[in-house]
Parts: C-alpha cells; sequence; structure tokens
C-alpha cells in the first residue's frame, strides 16, 4: 500500500528530488458550482487553459468555467464543453498547416484523449497550496527531471512509461484529460500553441499524473535517492 503525506509535504518532495524551478500544478475537476472549495476565486479574465496551469506553477490559485477558457479545444479536451465542429473534424489544424488531409488530421483529433462534456469549471493551484484532492498533478520539467519521474513510476510494479502526444493539445489533452480518463501518467513534449501563448520552454516537457497514484510516485523518488 502506498502511502501520502499532506500535499505540501509531497510537493516539497518533489521539488527537491527533481531539482524543479515550477511548482507541482494540482488539478481538480469540479461538476457544481457549490463544489468549489471555500477561498479559491474566478479568474477573472479569459486566458488559455495552458497559461493556468503556468501561472499554477508559479504560485497562483484559481477556477475557471467554460466562460474564462479562451481555447475551446482545450476547454474541451478537459470536459467544460463539446468540441466545435472544426476541431472535432481537424479542419482548424489542417488550416494552420499542421496536415496534409483532413483525413489524417480527423484520425488524430479522434485519438486525442477528450474528457466527457461534464464538468463547471476546473481549479488550478500549486500542489503544495492545494485544499483538496487532486485529480490529476502536473509538473512542467527538463527531460532529465522527467527521466527521474519516470523512474519513480516503474519502481514499485516496474514495466514502461508510455508517452502518448502528437504535438497537438499537449498541456490539456496529454497532461490533464489523458492521465485522468486513462489512470496512467503521461509525458508530452508540448505544442505550439503552449509553447506560444503559456510560454513553455525549448527545454521543458510536461508531465501529467494521475493524483490517486502520487504517493507511491513520491515513496519512490525518496528511496531511489
Amino acid at each position: 500500500m502506498c502511502e501520502s503525506n499532506g500535499y505540501d509535504m509531497i510537493s516539497q518532495i518533489i521539488k527537491e528530488k527533481l531539482g524543479l524551478i515550477k511548482l507541482p500544478v494540482a488539478i481538480k475537476f469540479v461538476l457544481r458550482e457549490d463544489d468549489i472549495p471555500e477561498g479559491i476565486e474566478k479568474i477573472d479574465e479569459n486566458i488559455r487553459h495552458c497559461e493556468m496551469v503556468q501561472r499554477a506553477s508559479q504560485g497562483e490559485i484559481l477556477y475557471a468555467t467554460v466562460e474564462e477558457q479562451m481555447c475551446k479545444g482545450g476547454a474541451a479536451a478537459i470536459g467544460l464543453m463539446e468540441a466545435p465542429d472544426k476541431i472535432k473534424t481537424g479542419e482548424f489544424y489542417q488550416e494552420l498547416g499542421r496536415f496534409s488531409s483532413i483525413g489524417s488530421a480527423k484520425r488524430t483529433m479522434e485519438e486525442i484523449p477528450k474528457i466527457e462534456p461534464m464538468m463547471y469549471a476546473v481549479i488550478y493551484a500549486p500542489l503544495e497550496a492545494a485544499n483538496f484532492d487532486p485529480d490529476v498533478i502536473v509538473i512542467i520539467s527538463t527531460p532529465a527531471q522527467a527521466m527521474k519521474l519516470a523512474q519513480a513510476m516503474v519502481y514499485t510494479l516496474g514495466g514502461r512509461v508510455e508517452a502518448d502526444f502528437s504535438g497537438i493539445q499537449s498541456v490539456c489533452a496529454d497532461a490533464v484529460a489523458g492521465p485522468f480518463i486513462r489512470k496512467r501518467p503521461n509525458i508530452t513534449l508540448g505544442c505550439s500553441g503552449s509553447r506560444k501563448f503559456a510560454g513553455i520552454k525549448e527545454d521543458e516537457v510536461i508531465v501529467g499524473m494521475n493524483g490517486e497514484n502520487i504517493g507511491c510516485v513520491v515513496n519512490a523518488l525518496e528511496s531511489m535517492g
């Protein structure tokens, strides 16, 4: 059985063992407005999901409904709305020059993980300040730090870490929706949008982990030294 400390302690261990610059981010899905924890305020501007993750990695605590999500493709991936038709078909990304045909675009979009449109809001907070149980934990790291995380993921049970991405919808679909739906971690290289708008650096990758399993990863990091 994997024991878990408080989230402030868990965050501290992750930061120290990996040498992180940015804070681990706690993501929580909310079905109803009444489920928003006390003291967490709604963001008062429209920005992208990836930007909200970046802000949380720098210390901000906030929540957003679909109205505050500027990127509707990202909002659809994390269960806040139905995807617009041009996102569903892949036409939007083909027009951006990401695909040679509508067929390859649509095929890719069909395989990108998506949460059913059911959520009222998404909460973003530094893991160390989370007053809720996170559904997903996101870490913005260097490749070497992600390697250490991958080693921790297989430390107890062995196996392989499978990275699943296509260079599209990385911080929303790859790092959040995928781990939430599949109950397993994922490592993604980012996408053009997150690097342009959220400031994901050239030497950074994004790791998404299911919140329920974070105790095992932390225990492994401590055991690995």
